[in-house]
């Protein structure tokens, strides 16, 4: 096996630090600490109350529905919260509850399994640490937008605007957050973003340690 030293020796997540260093140690490379991450659900369909525009009837896959019927959700860009998040995750960090993902902040070590399973790329890999966020993830205009969801981000970029840190952009139609230069500023601009948002989709990022699981039938 050809040691490339362009690979840093933290990329494995679950391993944590300790595996770093072991891995390091054996490579021969700098140990540098790899940045906590979590997973995080940039959907507020629930919030918003977003109507069904059918029910879907097949295979319990988001997959299959997505697939199907695009979304059985008046938001094409919604959770669609069949669950496919939940079975893939291989910590068991993701349970839907109430028709809708929540993230076990203990068991999550961010590996991006359930990011890359979701069909609605509604889940999104994280810093741990992160100071703001937007739990939506609809590329529809604005107009639309408030006709079917209540909390749902019209893209008035009015936090693109204020962000002194320019961390915050509109990519393909939906908001973008520099994490990284947002965390590099610090709390300087009073989370200015987080005011002038208009919807209050703009929000301060806590992780929750309480959250219920449902019981599954036997």
């Amino acid at each position: 096996m050809v040691n490339d030293p362009n690979v840093p020796p933290n990329l494995c997540l679950p391993g944590g630090e300790e595996t770093a260093k072991a891995v390091a140690e054996i490579t021969g490379k700098k140990m540098e600490a790899a940045e906590p991450v979590i997973a995080a659900v940039r959907c507020s369909r629930k919030e918003g109350n977003v109507a069904q525009k059918h029910y879907y009837i097949g295979f319990n896959s988001c997959t299959a529905a997505s697939l199907a019927f695009g979304s059985p959700w008046e938001c094409n860009y919604a959770c669609i919260g069949l669950g496919d998040c939940e079975r893939a995750c291989p910590f068991d960090a993701i349970h839907i509850v109430d028709g809708f993902p929540e993230v076990d902040p203990i068991k999550c070590v961010g590996c991006g399994t359930c990011a890359r399973t979701c069909p609605k790329n509604v889940i999104e890999i994280i810093p741990r640490n992160t100071r703001v966020w937007v739990p939506c993830s609809t590329k529809d205009p604005g107009k639309s937008v408030r006709k079917i969801c209540q909390a749902g981000c019209i893209t008035c970029r009015m936090c693109v605007k204020s962000c002194p840190a320019k961390a915050v952009t509109i990519e393909d139609g939906i908001v973008k957050i520099d994490h990284k230069k947002c965390l590099e500023y610090g709390d300087k601009c009073g989370m200015v973003c987080v005011e002038k948002c208009p919807r209050k989709i703009f929000r301060p990022f806590e992780i929750k340690y309480e959250y219920k699981v449902e019981k599954k039938a036997a």
